[in-house]
């Protein structure tokens, strides 16, 4: 292997080696095992050549000499003397058969058949086909041509010859065919096979001793190694020798050098061609010269090479009857500290970056994710950062200007609390000649090394950066926030004059935790973009402000979730007879599609209510209507959109005449009442299935509620929680409720206290409503007969009522409109309802007056003409009342008006 080397005495092998060189003759990996497969597959091929030859030959002689022989035989048979008479005889047959039997048997073929002319048998082996047609091609010979076939029978590959038999005057008058199989021509191939079976088996056992012999040699002249493995080992040696990042050399017995590797001669700066020179001629340094001259046993020991430190091991080379002489390696010592230095710095950068990724982005507010930028690079990377975003970005919007665009501050994080840096919340612009104004022009990274030096940096605020430099701030590196081509600010990061200045080479950490954190902060700038828009367009599509009405002391409080904009609503209805309409709703899911689909249910309620329906078909309508919307999108969302997946909604009609509450739901927590002494019900209402399921009906509760009770509806949102069961919900909420004598205002506050979750995560809608009544004194009624002469004593009855209310005198023409409107209403009534008739005066807000019946049947409004008597009631009722309207009961219907009191 090296110059001068002589083999040693002992030579030490691996075991595996070892066994290869035992049975490596049989081996194709080495020469002999090769040698040995090339004359097996020669011989082999000439043994299956010299078979496939036999095989080929026999059967064309054997075929052949089936061929002449049937051919031979039935031209014998037809030619013998008296075969023509024997034709004409009467008994063909009987002559012929045992003829023809004894010359098959004599001459050892299969058959000797004579025929007609037309084919029909006069003698077979088989005498049961005597008279039958013959099978094979006799026609040519019927023409005096001979026929020679080969076919297939019963007996396998066969061969017959069908010769004419000719008169004396050469005219065909019969036919004799002979056949034989060539199974028994074939012998031939059974008695030569065993001389070339005999012949192949010496042919190997030559082989296998001729290969024998060339593998012993070839295993002591190699040690068992072929030619690729030895080139192999020398290209693996020499590649090896001059790529370590170690110096290796090669000493003689008597101390000159023999091989010194590429960072040997580097590390000891070697002249050219120090091969062959003793070591002390080499212009070392005296200890290295003689550590490696002498031989002798060194491990790990440090030594002056020029400007380098070097550790020195060497080891004899005579051990085990090896060539007298040494192997020395060296390690450059100083060049491995570095290195260990630089592999210990990028670890730390990696583990920056693998923890920045892991703690930045947790949530989507842009504010916290600017806080995590900081945190994650205080103390690992600079000793103070800041992080300034364009205005804009903290609204969801995109700056639309890149010079001149006011920053503010977002976060500031340090290794102390005290900074001499802007305040969070501070608004500013950059001046032109800072590095943060030109990197969020250029989107480049920036590095001022000394900021005592950088007047570009200065001139933003002389007294604010002279209280930095004061504070010891000395080096900055600013990289912009730039994601998805939206520059959205800029990232500083500062280090103190007690550490090392920032450098170049830091840069690409610094843009890479900026890289991230920008995709993060634009995640959340667009998140904060679109849950803006969610929850502008669901506030406004919920009451800005509730309806002005007498019925109920109204409260309410409403709550967005903090994961995104959900489908809650509820409404207040002022309904006729000085009613109002609660109802509360809830749309499955977040974001627009959800608060779009919330303000299509509480336009449908709104249109539903003005028909006066009672709760339970109001659902049914609204569960109809949330079927057709839920069908139409369910076809959008085929391509790309959305579908409902739930709405519930509870809906309540309270008459503060009678006190009573009707109410219904549908997939909706039921309601609480709070009764004047503070005790707390849940309302056993009905649960319907919810809206757009079908297939069920709702059905609806009605409750009589004293004076001051407080009437509370929710959505789940308040009572639901992923770390409680909801009835731990429910008891919260009965616990927050049973509090006598609180307004509904603070009843609300009260309920969000105690019940409301850490973090909500769906929508809060929650109304508290306080029971009034209409009292006796302000309410008046009559109970007439379907008798047109009453109405005269009800107008006077009303005028006396009204008087009492002191209307008359407060408004003269009240009294008038009033009496007109209940003439017109009751004489309507009288005239086309039966049984008996109610009339009922209401002062709330307004006057209204009701006249009931038990008919079904609505009035309608229409003109009349000039020359109709009547139909002119209700346009006069419709001019004078400033709303008027039918609604249905459970025994007929009601025909309202209201008039507008001074």
């Amino acid at each position: 292997m090296f110059p001068g080397r002589r083999p040693r005495s002992r030579r030490r092998e691996r075991p595996e080696a070892a066994g290869r060189r035992s049975g490596s003759w049989l081996s194709t990996r080495s020469v002999a095992g090769q040698v040995f497969l090339l004359q097996l597959v020669i011989v082999l091929l000439l043994i299956a050549a010299a078979s496939v030859a036999l095989v080929l030959q026999v059967r064309h002689d054997a075929t052949s000499e089936a061929r002449h022989r049937s051919l031979a035989v039935a031209e014998t048979f037809a030619d013998a003397p008296g075969m023509p008479a024997a034709l004409r005889s009467p008994q063909p047959s009987a002559v012929l058969q045992p003829l023809a039997e004894a010359a098959r048997k004599d001459a050892g073929v299969d058959f000797v058949v004579v025929l007609n002319t037309k084919g029909i048998r006069y003698t077979h082996p088989d005498t049961s086909r005597i008279g039958h047609h013959f099978l094979g091609s006799y026609r040519p010979a019927v023409k005096g041509h001979t026929i020679t076939e080969t076919y297939t029978g019963t007996l396998g590959p066969s061969v017959r010859a069908v010769v004419p038999v000719t008169d004396s005057r050469g005219k065909v008058i019969g036919l004799v065919a002979s056949g034989i199989t060539v199974s028994k021509v074939s012998g031939l191939a059974n008695r030569q096979m065993p001389i070339l079976i005999g012949a192949a088996g010496a042919s190997l056992a030559l082989a296998t001793g001729g290969t024998a012999l060339v593998s012993r040699r070839l295993r002591r002249q190699t040690h068992g190694l072929d030619p690729g493995e030895m080139t192999r080992m020398y290209e693996h040696h020499d590649a090896v020798l001059h790529s370590v990042r170690e110096g290796v050399l090669i000493v003689d017995g008597g101390g000159r050098l023999m091989l010194a590797n590429d960072e040997a001669r580097r590390l000891l700066d070697l002249p050219e061609y120090p091969e062959g020179r003793a070591v002390t001629e080499l212009g070392l340094e005296p200890e290295m010269a003689q550590a490696l001259a002498s031989g002798q046993v060194v491990s790990d020991e440090v030594l002056v090479a020029g400007d380098r430190l070097l550790a020195v091991n060497n080891r004899p080379t005579d051990r085990d009857g090896g060539p007298p002489g040494s192997v020395a390696t060296l390690r450059d010592s100083t060049e491995l500290r570095a290195l260990s230095g630089r592999a210990e710095v990028a670890q730390k950068h990696l583990k920056l970056l693998y923890d920045a990724s892991v703690e930045i982005g947790t949530t989507l507010d842009v504010g916290r994710t600017a806080e995590e930028l900081a945190q994650v690079a205080v103390g690992r990377f600079a000793d103070f950062v800041t992080v300034d975003l364009a205005e804009p970005v903290l609204r969801g919007e995109e700056p639309l200007a890149l010079g001149g665009i006011e920053m503010f501050r977002t976060a500031v994080r340090g290794i102390s609390d005290v900074h001499p840096f802007y305040q969070v919340g501070t608004h500013f612009s950059f001046v032109s000649s800072t590095p943060q104004a030109r990197g969020f022009a250029s989107g480049q990274a920036a590095v001022e090394p000394d900021l005592r030096e950088a007047h570009g940096w200065r001139a933003q605020d002389p007294e604010q950066t002279g209280l930095a430099i004061d504070y010891g701030v000395r080096s900055l590196v600013t990289v912009p926030l730039r994601a998805r081509g939206v520059m959205l600010g800029m990232v500083s990061f500062w280090r103190m004059e007690k550490n090392a200045p920032f450098e170049d080479d830091e840069i690409a950490l610094a843009e890479e935790l900026a890289s991230h954190a920008a995709v993060c902060i634009d995640n959340a700038r667009r998140y904060t973009r679109e849950h803006t828009m969610a929850v502008t367009l669901q506030h406004s599509l919920l009451p800005r402000a509730l309806p002005e009405q007498s019925a109920l002391d109204v409260a309410y409080r409403y709550l967005p979730a903090e994961s995104g904009v959900g489908g809650d609503w509820f409404d207040v209805i002022p309904l006729p007879g000085a009613r109002v309409a609660l109802v509360v709703g809830d749309v499955v899911g977040h974001g627009l599609h959800a608060a779009a689909t919330m303000g299509r249910l509480r336009t449908a309620v709104h249109n539903f209510s003005t028909l006066d329906l009672p709760p339970d078909e109001l659902l049914s309508h609204l569960d109809d209507l949330v079927a057709r919307i839920d069908q139409d999108e369910t076809s959008e969302s085929l391509e790309g959109g959305a579908g409902i997946t739930g709405a519930s909604c509870l809906y309540a009609i309270y008459d503060p005449v009678t006190r009573r509450c009707a109410m219904a739901r549908a997939g909706h927590p039921p309601p609480a009442v709070v009764a004047p002494d503070g005790s707390v019900e849940f309302i056993d209402l009905p649960a319907g299935p919810p809206l757009g399921l079908g297939g069920l009906p709702f059905e609806t509760a009605e409750l009589e509620l004293a004076e001051g009770s407080q009437l509370v509806l929710y959505t789940d949102g308040l009572i639901e929680d992923r770390r409680r069961e909801i009835d731990v919900g429910l008891q919260l909420l009965r616990e927050a409720l049973a509090h006598p004598g609180r307004t509904p205002d603070r009843t609300c506050a009260d309920v969000l206290d105690a019940v409301l979750p850490a973090r909500p995560t769906d929508d809060i809608a929650l109304i508290v409503a306080s029971t009034r009544v209409l009292g006796p004194d302000r309410v008046a009624s009559w109970d007439i007969p379907c008798d047109p002469a009453k109405v005269a004593e009800v107008r006077a009855a009303a005028i006396e009522q009204l008087t009492e209310w002191g209307l008359p005198a407060a408004a003269p023409d009240m009294a008038f409109t009033a009496e007109l409107v209940l003439s017109e209403l009751i004489t309507n009534a009288i005239r086309y309802a039966t049984g008996p008739i109610r009339v009922q005066l209401l002062r709330d807000r307004n006057l209204i007056c009701e006249v009931s019946d038990n008919s079904s049947t609505s009035p309608h409004l229409r003109y009349a003409a000039t020359t109709d008597e009547g139909g002119r009631g209700l346009f006069l009722v419709a001019q004078f009342a400033e709303r008027w309207g039918t609604r249905y009961t459970a025994e007929g219907k009601v025909i309202w008006a209201e008039l507008a009191l001074p």
